[in-house]
């Protein structure tokens, strides 16, 4: 029987390498989709893999803008929409909705990818009013999740910004981001490029029902390391903290990340927007049934009682006194640490692609 009451309404099924366990209708649809045995052996036809399937987003530009005081930049470019990652808490799930879609099963199967967002990056570039600052590439969804291995289209991005000079920071938990130390390297000789490294976790059996197709503990660790041998600066983001889950392991994970080379750290408290509350709900009643709705209650108590609280300067970190617990927790380890911070970026470089050709003489 499931949570409706209904004794023949399927229970979320798990599938193998998907962190999402149904396919819930995303907020704006007017129909509700639900699994349902009709007696006549369907259950045995459930597939158990979901493919995944590429589709051309056709933004016409690449360079997004916020104004948010919770984050250390203005800009950011996303190549990919929906993420094959399938990390069960993600937060960008609930934006698969605004294209008819499901934030559960869709978001990590059913992706889109900008092929022409480099070209585009050189127009905006080019753009006269424009002025660089630091570009936060792969924010919304990573940049380096697996179909970049094919595509390349994060790498190109790479090529526009490494040409023009332009400064860039990158957050990812793929092992992927190595095969562009050659440029990653060079930029930041010249103070052009950071990157931030999530470790959410350092067991591999949580890490692996949490983020099915993401790279695992050690091997992040190991990313970290080779960054810094490079002497690109590296941080680590703890992100995100599930109560009773993973946030016993804050002080072991920035301590892990330090000896790793790591010259910054941060953390996000769980943050579960719109359609994820039920999602990540379903994941843990199936993954942690004996603690599922302990954890659900600490999330709400750090949330000044609901699933989630935009509210500028608590929605990375949450209220009251266990998000204050998290917070003291964080300062005395990063100091134990001696974590040195991450240098300024240099912006003084920046060149606009040529137009035409040819260099703007009146830049």
């Amino acid at each position: 029987m499931n949570d409706n009451g209904d004794p023949n309404s399927l229970p979320p099924q798990a599938r193998k390498g998907r962190g999402a366990l149904s396919n819930r209708s995303g907020r704006f649809e007017a129909e509700t989709r639900e699994a349902f045995d009709d007696g006549w052996g369907s259950l045995d036809e459930l597939p158990e893999r979901v493919p995944t399937t590429l589709s051309i987003d056709t933004a016409k530009t690449v360079i997004s803008y916020n104004q948010s005081p919770d984050v250390p930049f203005d800009r950011s470019i996303n190549p990919y929409r929906g993420c094959e990652h399938g990390c069960a808490y993600c937060f960008a799930r609930p934006s698969h909705a605004y294209l008819g879609l499901s934030p559960g099963l869709d978001f990590e199967t059913r992706l889109f990818y900008k092929p022409d967002a480099p070209e585009l990056l050189r127009e905006e570039l080019r753009a006269r009013r424009y002025r660089p600052a630091p570009i936060a590439l792969g924010i919304n969804t990573d940049a380096y999740q697996p179909v970049e291995r094919r595509l390349g289209l994060t790498r190109r991005i790479l090529d526009v910004l490494q040409e023009t000079r332009h400064p860039v920071s990158i957050v990812t938990k793929s092992a992927l981001i190595e095969r562009d130390l050659d440029i990653l390297q060079a930029m930041a000789a010249e103070g052009l490029a950071q990157v931030a490294v999530s470790v959410t976790t350092l067991k591999a059996e949580l890490a692996r029902r949490l983020e099915p197709r993401a790279a695992a503990p050690r091997r992040r660790l190991q990313v970290v390391e080779r960054l810094a041998a490079a002497g690109i600066p590296v941080s680590v983001l703890v992100a995100p903290l599930i109560p009773m889950l993973n946030d016993e392991e804050l002080e072991k994970i920035l301590a892990a990340s330090r000896e790793a080379g790591a010259v910054d750290a941060g953390y996000v408290l769980l943050r579960l927007p719109r359609e994820l509350h039920e999602l990540f709900a379903e994941w843990l009643r199936r993954h942690e049934p004996l603690k599922a709705e302990r954890v659900l209650l600490r999330i709400f108590e750090a949330r000044g009682g609901k699933a989630y609280d935009s509210t500028f300067g608590a929605r990375m970190t949450g209220t009251g006194a266990y998000a204050d617990l998290l917070g003291q927790r964080f300062k005395l380890a990063y100091k134990r640490q001696a974590f040195p911070g991450a240098p300024d970026f240099n912006l003084s470089l920046f060149r606009p692609p040529p137009a035409g050709g040819q260099m703007d003489l009146f830049w």
